[in-house]
């Protein structure tokens, strides 16, 4: 009767050090960065400015930090600007969308 008792403390305490690495799941689990979504998420929301055909998105970077798309780089004008921000919020869907972009007109900044 100790043993079956002993193993019952025992798988007890495994799952939750498991649950407090966030091997067993729950809440723990959640925390954690998935690094496969914010690659999927990276390259749909790169893949949506540059398949649009009214802007140039040579000189933009996508990244995705701490959930959120956070485009960097440098724009042509303020329209360009709206324009980004409007096309990777359609993409990111729910994630928000944070502009780290700067303007450059004619080269200038």
């Amino acid at each position: 009767m100790n043993i079956s008792y002993t193993k019952r403390i025992l798988v007890i305490c495994a799952y939750l050090g498991m649950a407090a690495y966030g091997l067993g799941g729950g809440a723990a689990r959640a925390a954690a960065p998935n690094s496969a979504a914010d690659e999927e998420l990276s390259q749909r929301v790169t893949a949506a400015l540059h398949a649009d055909p009214y802007f140039y998105d040579e000189h933009v970077r996508v990244s995705i930090e701490k959930g959120d798309v956070v485009l960097r780089g440098i724009v042509a004008s303020e329209w360009d600007l709206r324009d980004a921000i409007r096309i990777a919020s359609k993409a990111a869907g729910d994630r928000r969308v944070i502009d780290n972009l700067s303007i450059t007109q004619g080269g200038n900044r």
